[in-house]
């Protein structure tokens, strides 16, 4: 089992910026796609990134050119840099894994962290 632990939400200014951090222990972690998801109140969780086990990275529209996603195997750790940041950024942040495919979709990824609150003002 892999347990996840978000870091780094907080309140922010539209335009800034923020990194979120996400520390992985358990089994190993370099086998697994890790994601970012995303769910403001009231709205459907989200797609943000990933990064697979062999290094392909996908961002949804709606934050490319944005965010960006690193992968640090030897540290169990994924991060993610977050510029110009925009009030419909706001939502509750989580770390995903799963040791199945990549899915653009929340359901197939098995683990899952507590979740980072991002807050943009405006």
């Amino acid at each position: 089992q892999v347990q996840l632990a978000e870091s780094g939400g907080r309140l922010v200014q539209a335009g800034g910026s923020l990194r979120l951090s996400c520390a992985a222990s358990g089994r190993p972690f370099s086998s697994t796609v890790m994601a970012w998801f995303r769910q403001a109140p009231g709205k459907e969780r989200e797609f943000v990134a990933a990064a697979t086990w062999n290094g392909r990275i996908y961002y949804a529209d709606s934050v490319k050119g944005r965010f960006t996603l690193s992968r640090d195997n030897a540290k169990n750790t994924i991060s993610l840099q977050m510029t110009r940041l925009k009030p419909e950024d706001t939502a509750l942040y989580s770390c995903a894994g799963t040791y199945g495919s990549f899915s653009y979709s929340p359901l197939p990824y098995n683990y899952w962290g507590q979740g980072t609150q991002v807050t943009v003002s405006s």
